[in-house]
């Protein structure tokens, strides 16, 4: 009789600490110090101006592409995800035009912008970050999830935001972050597979766009006034340009990119 005292008194303290330690929690956090406070609650977008305008444009490219073959035999699970040649995708460069550029307004707005509502997320698939380059607003909730059935680790590289390094081990885990300081380029690297990396563009604002392969890119809903533009590529730098955007019409500004 002692014995099944002792027995039920040890069952109910595991029950106890199986609780309290959060354990009947399926969430998929692993490890690593949090990125930030949590974000702020989510305001409703703000409606453009009535004779709002924009900016779009191209960038254009003139160098050598020296993107190289992954080799990803280091894990087995990564090299059975893809049946072609993988390469680094460096400089996305197609026709003299160039794609992963992130673009936005650098300065000359006023104000302030809510939140945005929607979660942008960075997804590992095959191995790789998608997207490659990606723009997010200050406080806004960026959803990181790993889609491979192997283990990944999310390592952000901030110069103004909190540094985090954060396990991902089984399929389909997934955490929120959010960054709550203007940041352009925030590096993520993958340090069980060195060849992974994605950068984001922190903005305060929501007026920014990444160039697609065409090298083409739009921003819209920009009230009328005079703006400095950048366009900033993970490896090839940055470059700006003065505009002004008149009561509902496009401003253009294209760029020129060419190898360091």
């Amino acid at each position: 009789m002692r014995n099944k005292l002792w027995l039920l008194i040890a069952l109910c303290c595991a029950l106890a600490a199986f609780v309290a330690c959060g354990g009947g929690d399926k969430g998929g956090e692993t490890g690593g110090t949090a990125a930030s406070t949590e974000a702020p609650a989510a305001a409703p977008a703000a409606a453009p101006a009535a004779n709002a305008g924009g900016v779009s444009g191209t960038i254009a490219y003139t160098g050598a592409d020296d993107d190289t073959e992954i080799k990803m035999n280091a894990d087995p699970v990564c090299a059975g995800l893809h049946k072609e040649k993988v390469d680094t995708n460096n400089i996305e460069a197609k026709d003299g035009k160039l794609g992963n550029v992130f673009v936005y307004v650098k300065s000359g707005l006023t104000g302030t912008f809510p939140v945005p509502a929607e979660a942008k997320t960075l997804d590992q698939q095959g191995c790789l970050y998608h997207p490659k380059v990606f723009g997010i607003q200050v406080g806004q909730k960026l959803t990181i999830k790993n889609s491979d059935p192997t283990l990944h680790n999310i390592h952000a590289l901030p110069a103004k935001n909190t540094e985090f390094n954060q396990g991902q081990p089984f399929q389909n885990m997934s955490f929120d972050k959010t960054f709550d300081k203007p940041e352009v380029l925030l590096h993520f690297k993958c340090d069980v597979h060195p060849w992974m990396s994605s950068y984001v563009g922190v903005v305060d604002n929501p007026f920014y766009a990444v160039s697609d392969e065409s090298g083409a890119f739009t921003i819209p809903n920009l009230p009328p006034g005079k703006y400095t533009i950048a366009a900033v590529h993970p490896t090839l730098g940055e470059k700006t340009m003065d505009i002004e955007v008149a009561p509902s019409q496009t401003a253009k500004a294209d760029f020129d990119f060419t190898t360091k």
